[in-house]
């Protein structure tokens, strides 16, 4: 009796350790998975919030504001090619009633 007794405690030990082994185990799992979800998420997964939205606002005025300034120089650049161009044709005009 003594010998089966001593084996059903060291089997109950046994088993009780490779169950801790396996929750251990199953944890570890599952918190590496947690992280992993956790730093690869979709940032268009998470709400809206109002910090957001107004960062949102600023850039799209801070972008329009660029768009303008950038259409301004375009025109005054056109602008001053075509006065180099008139110029330059008056000049030739000019030249060729000298001659």
């Amino acid at each position: 009796m003594d010998a089966r007794r001593r084996v059903t405690k060291k089997t109950t030990v046994v088993r009780m350790r490779t169950a801790a082994a396996m929750i251990v185990a199953l944890t570890t799992a599952s918190f590496a998975e947690a992280t992993y979800a956790q730093n690869n998420a979709d940032p268009a997964a998470y709400p809206v919030t109002h910090a957001d939205k107004k960062a949102a606002k600023e850039q799209a005025e801070a972008n329009r504001k660029a768009a303008v300034a950038q259409a301004k120089a375009d025109r005054k650049k056109a602008d001053a090619q075509a006065d180099a161009d008139k110029e330059k044709a008056d000049a030739r005009v000019k030249d060729a009633k000298d001659q």
